[in-house]
């Protein structure tokens, strides 16, 4: 068995994928292993890809037929054997001692979940960030799962990504990623956390997040109709109420997470709406998000909070 297993979902990313692959070839810890899926790419991916898997017998390349980034997750579970996974998205990078610190960390605190701050890559220049609003003493943090669970809807500490994180590969277990969403990130990545007995948050920037105009996520920053905003806002939605179940079902204060419910839609269709193309779209998209919120209020028996 090695000790890590690497996801990297691959889809029409060839401007970018190379770095990503030779930050991962040139980590300073060597025992992993790199499983490839190429998720039905129409660009030259698929071939680079094979120039790795023939350098490095560490790599291993599959193809499918295109299912997203949450169907290329889960095909790549299917192929790991490490004691630990961790997912490199395709665009982004990781510094070289990304494995060496997380693997270090989880020594030192036995903890089943490591998370690691991201720092931005924009036109070719790397941007760092002052992060010590979340660690005043830029110490690590240490919660339990459950703890780390109530953090999720505001991402309080970072910690929402599926990226950037060292997760011991038994809490993966009949987990099963969202397929065909937007954001399968925050849908998904939070069911890992009651299984773990220590999550652990590390000041260290060693995970590089590329933002590009025409990645999944720059796309839903473009200005889009009444219709498009619906669906991503209905997805998000549906990542929420998932969140909300898990919470009820552990029992963990209700009634604070069915108003942080409602406070974060409010924040995000607020955020959502000046996205709108036009003032008419952005009015039908308010309303269709407060009918909405209404709704959840009388099913949560929330009165006229």
């Amino acid at each position: 068995m090695v000790k890590v297993s690497i996801g990297v979902p691959i889809y029409n990313v060839e401007e970018y994928l190379r770095e990503c692959l030779d930050s991962i070839m040139n980590q300073t810890f060597e025992d992993f292993e790199v499983i490839m899926v190429d998720d039905g790419s129409t660009d030259n991916s698929f071939m680079i890809c094979q120039e790795y898997v023939a350098r490095d017998n560490r790599f291993k390349l599959f193809h499918q037929e295109n299912k997203g980034n949450g169907g290329s997750r889960n095909t790549c579970l299917k192929y790991m054997s490490g004691e630990f996974i961790t997912w490199i998205d395709s665009d982004d990078v990781i510094k070289p001692n990304y494995l060496e610190k997380l693997l270090q960390v989880q020594k030192e605190t036995n903890a089943q979940i490591i998370n690691c701050m991201s720092y931005h890559i924009k036109d070719g220049i790397e941007y760092y960030f002052d992060n010590t609003s979340i660690y005043p003493d830029l110490k690590r943090i240490e919660l339990s799962g459950r703890d780390a669970l109530k953090t999720v809807l505001f991402d309080k500490y970072k910690i929402i990504e599926l990226w950037g994180n060292l997760v011991e590969s038994s809490l993966y277990k009949g987990w099963y990623c969202a397929e065909g969403v937007m954001y399968e990130d925050f849908g998904s990545k939070f069911k890992l956390y009651p299984r773990a007995n220590t999550v652990v948050a590390i000041p260290d920037q060693l995970y590089g997040y590329r933002q590009r105009d025409n990645g999944t996520i720059g796309k839903s920053k473009q200005q889009k109709t009444f219709s498009e905003e619906l669906k991503i806002s209905n997805d998000m939605i549906s990542n929420i109420e998932k969140y909300v179940y898990y919470m009820e079902l552990m029992d963990l204060n209700v009634r604070k997470i069915h108003e942080d419910a409602i406070n974060y839609l409010t924040s995000y269709s607020l955020y959502r709406a000046g996205m709108a193309r036009s003032e008419e779209d952005k009015q039908l998209y308010l309303e269709y998000i407060n009918k909405y919120k209404e709704k959840l209020k009388r099913y949560w028996n929330m009165g006229d909070e």
